[in-house]
């Protein structure tokens, strides 16, 4: 009978690792499959047609920033008259001005005033404007360098060239000519190095400007950065009363809707294509508070019903597609964490390493390969960082690239959120934030696949009973995080967590670790800082 429970119990231990295998290919399979959505593929039962029609073609969620009316362009003059200065006066040596900031700061619309403004046309022999997107094809880019570059020459159509004579030819062309070049919406580091081959640096004060969301690229190569920021409030609001009420009002809100018009232009955080975006939205509305209260309640619940509140989704979400696989699970796990809310990164690199995203690099360890990875999501402008004295360094993400990050966590089954106080269980996936009354959880999760779980804004306690069932519930935890939860004692039911591999309790009152701590064999990092904790049991030792 001994003999007989022991080989259920391996078998039991069998099905529960073949279990998180198919997790994980599952897992790997939503990956591949929204990576290639991201890239424009579609699944092999949609055909596999190569042949797109005019009316198939999507139509590019930044082309408004080319077209905007003379009266919306708020609060970029002084920038726009510097960038000029430098196209215009300087070495007569060819030099870069690349434009960087997060999407929908701008970069498009002052990059198109300076290429547009008549100092620069009449000083430059040869202007071209190519938007080169994600991914670029470097014939198609040349063929269209040289049809804006030669329209005043008549230039034939020459579809047969390869690269090295589009180049040749363009090298030839623009030899004796003073020209300026802008490039926007570049995404790959290696761009700016190709491109420059053909583009003469031939003493004639010719100019190269690209707009780009990521520093590496700006980077890449010798230029002069102008980062983007956000817009103060008072800029922000000039370019919503003017886009709102450009027909009527004088341009200027009404005294009724003030208190209301400030609360969205905040929600837009400094961003002017959210705000022009919004505004726009507005100017077709009646002016009447319950007009403008709906559209608030829309931005407070996130809602995606409106075409235009989409486009900025849409627009955010190309960052995301943009980050190499590891980066795209890293960046998605901020979803995890409340709107607004600040993240230590230690905390950050404890956890990445936990859930298996940080591969080891040479004889780096696995934190610097994760402070590796937050760097580079900070150069692409998609996550906020700022150092705080005795705190530490922190970071976090706008508030509506969290919805973006929301919306492709759904997609991909990244994690699930539940908040009894909100009637919400929304998503799948592995990961679990629990919010809000936790009473009913238990029964509303069937599954027993959740490998990670936070808990932020929890009502109530949690009680040693329910910690004991969650415990009992999901055996294959990897990654538990109890950081500032309602929180005083930890059963001694979590040595039977075997797979766990993170475990925080900081800022929480219990007051003791259980000795079957020691069965946590594979634990990576325990957080108590902040606890009643006063003495470690012997049992640690052996971890």
């Amino acid at each position: 009978m001994f003999h007989k429970a022991c080989g259920l119990v391996k078998d039991l231990k069998q099905r529960q690792h073949i279990s998180s295998k198919i997790q994980d290919v599952k897992e790997l399979l939503r990956e591949i499959k929204d990576r290639s959505q991201g890239y424009g593929l579609r699944p092999l039962e949609q055909g596999a047609s190569s042949i797109t029609t005019a009316s198939e073609a999507p139509v590019d969620p930044r082309l408004g920033s080319l077209f905007i009316d003379k009266e919306e362009l708020v609060g970029i003059k002084t920038q726009s008259e510097e960038i000029i200065r430098k196209l215009v006066e300087g070495s007569p040596t060819r030099s870069v001005i690349s434009l960087v900031g997060e999407g929908g700061i701008g970069k498009t619309t002052l990059a198109k005033k300076v290429y547009d403004d008549d100092v620069v046309k009449d000083y430059f022999e040869s202007r071209a404007w190519i938007t080169v997107s994600r991914p670029y094809n470097l014939k198609k880019v040349l063929k269209n360098l040289k049809r804006q570059i030669c329209t005043s020459e008549g230039v034939m159509e020459e579809t047969d060239m390869e690269v090295e004579q589009q180049i040749e030819d363009l090298r030839n062309r623009l030899q004796a000519k003073s020209y300026v070049v802008v490039f926007d919406d570049v995404w790959q580091e290696e761009f700016l190095g190709v491109i420059k081959y053909a583009l003469p640096n031939n003493n004639k004060g010719s100019r190269i400007v690209i707009t780009t969301r990521n520093v590496l690229v700006a980077n890449s190569s010798p230029c002069d950065i102008v980062q983007l920021q956000t817009w103060s409030p008072a800029l922000a609001w000039e370019l919503f009363c003017k886009k709102a009420f450009h027909s009527e009002f004088q341009g200027r809100c009404p005294q009724d809707l003030e208190q209301l018009s400030l609360e969205i232009v905040k929600k837009c955080q400094g961003l002017p294509l959210v705000i022009a975006t919004i505004a726009g939205l507005l100017s077709t509305k009646r002016k009447i508070e319950s007009e403008w209260q709906r559209v608030l309640g829309d931005l407070n619940s996130k809602s995606e019903l409106n075409s235009q509140l989409q486009t900025i989704s849409e627009i955010l979400s190309l960052s995301y597609y943009d980050l190499p696989s590891p980066l795209k699970s890293c960046f998605l796990y901020f979803g995890l964490f409340p709107e607004d809310f600040f993240i230590l990164d230690e905390r950050l690199y404890r956890l990445w390493i936990a859930e298996g995203f940080i591969d080891s690099r040479g004889d780096r360890t696995l934190e610097e390969v994760a402070e590796e990875y937050l760097n580079e999501l900070i150069q692409r402008n998609l996550v906020a960082f700022e150092s705080r004295f005795l705190v530490g360094n922190l970071c976090k993400v706008h508030d509506l690239m969290h919805d973006v990050i929301l919306s492709r966590a759904d997609d991909v089954c990244f994690f699930r959120a539940w908040d009894e106080n909100k009637s919400r269980f929304k998503g799948t996936g592995r990961r679990l934030r629990i919010s809000g009354n936790i009473e009913n959880i238990l029964k509303n999760v069937g599954d027993q696949t959740v490998r990670t779980i936070f808990f932020s804004d929890i009502d109530g306690q949690l009680t040693k009973s329910f910690v004991v069932s969650l415990f009992k519930k999901f055996k294959l935890l990897q990654v538990l995080d109890f950081e500032r939860a309602p929180l005083d004692i930890l059963p001694k039911e979590v040595g039977n967590l075997f797979q766990l591999k993170h475990l925080s309790l900081r800022s929480t009152n219990v007051q003791s670790l259980p000795k079957s701590i020691r069965n946590l064999h594979k634990l990576h990092s325990l957080d108590i800082r902040g606890t009643l904790i006063r003495e470690l049991p012997m049992e640690i030792n052996v971890l």
